[in-house]
């Protein structure tokens, strides 16, 4: 039974706050267990969500070096995603922290290589899955990547991730989607 905020503030003077916690809808068991920590190596992390037709594996890592170094920002990562359910496989997003310049691109770098990243909102994607699967593989054989956008502002940003430790997250996403390189 769902109380307004009127009638809630009116009775926790004549009712004890348990009468109300009984009442409370409980979270599910898979709600609650939330991601699966897969493990990581350095500045990456992967992890795990869902199962069968919703499972979700993902690595996050977060960049070695941010400039310039006094922009405020939200949350800057890179995260490499499977949806095998939905046969999704290496779903590259770049997380800038601020909302990018209309119909601009981001470009990427990984040891020398070059890629052209389109924005949306706050992050920074691939054009397509042949895309992802280029810049997976150059990430796990690389050494650095470094992400140039532009802030709705016009403020230009850099951030450096280091490599070390990619390839070994990256392989455990792999295994617990069970997606074969």
């Amino acid at each position: 039974m769902r109380i307004s905020c009127f009638l809630v503030a009116l009775c926790t003077a004549t009712l004890p706050l348990t009468t109300f916690a009984a009442d409370a809808p409980k979270p599910a068991a898979k709600e609650a267990a939330g991601p699966k920590t897969l493990g990581g190596s350095k500045a990456w992390s992967a992890y795990s969500a869902g199962e069968k037709a919703t499972l979700v594996c993902y690595v996050v890592g977060h960049p070695a070096k941010s400039l310039p170094a006094n922009a405020t920002r939200g949350r800057i990562d890179a995260q490499i995603t499977h949806r095998p359910g939905e046969k999704a496989v290496d779903v590259v997003d770049f997380e800038l922290g601020y909302p990018a310049k209309a119909a601009s691109s981001a470009e990427l770098t990984v040891d020398g290589k070059k890629f052209s990243l389109f924005t949306s909102k706050e992050a920074a994607w691939t054009s397509d899955a042949a895309t992802d699967r280029l810049v997976t593989n150059a990430l796990a054989k690389g050494k650095q990547a470094t992400i140039k956008a532009t802030s709705e502002h016009g403020t230009v940003t850099t951030d450096t991730y280091s490599l070390e430790g990619f390839a070994q997250t990256l392989a455990l996403i792999d295994k617990a989607c069970n997606v074969k390189r």
